[in-house]
């Protein structure tokens, strides 16, 4: 079967290592969420012609990704509880810790802060560089979702490249408002 339409694959299940190391769709799903996330506030903290604080500016992204991730979990506990009864239990507690991808996508943007922070560059530099890597990790993600999901590797480039477009947004928006 050709891939000109680019849609999941028929013979079923992902190729390859994919298959043997399929990540939880959850967990695709968070990573991406928080590179965003963390493109986005690594673009805010940075404003123009304040004096920079890249170790707070880390600090900030961490706590935003933790409640993020928080809230999120939470939710779905919300929704678990609303469709069956009974306490908080084990289940729903690793709902909450499911959303820890989340909080490791943001682990790169935090660790260019703290270099800034630590004077190896400044904070501005570290910034361009945490849009630049989180864009470029976004594709990377995207890629891997659509190959995980059985897509072939075209179709998996298209996605990848729509994700990215997410990223170069946020540098777009960056440098129009800075």
């Amino acid at each position: 079967m050709s891939d000109r339409s680019g849609h999941i694959r028929t013979e079923g299940a992902a190729p390859g290592w994919i298959s043997r190391h399929r990540p939880p769709e959850q967990s695709l799903f968070n990573g991406v969420y928080g590179l965003v996330l963390a493109s986005a506030l690594a673009a805010a903290l940075d404003p123009a012609g304040e004096e920079a604080d890249p170790g707070s500016d880390a600090l900030w992204v961490v706590l935003t990704a933790l409640a993020s991730a928080g809230a999120h979990g939470y939710a779905h506990v919300i929704a678990h509880r609303a469709s069956a009864d009974g306490a908080v239990t084990t289940s729903r507690l690793r709902l909450v810790l499911h959303e820890w991808p989340l909080v490791a996508a943001v682990l790169p943007t935090v660790a260019l802060l703290l270099g800034a922070a630590a004077g190896w560059w400044t904070e501005s530099v570290a910034v361009n560089v945490v849009l630049l890597f989180n864009t470029v990790a976004l594709f990377g993600w995207g890629v891997v979702t659509a190959r995980t999901a059985g897509y072939r590797w075209p179709a998996a480039c298209r996605a990848g490249i729509m994700d990215m477009l997410i990223g170069l947004a946020i540098i777009l928006a960056n440098a129009l408002i800075h």
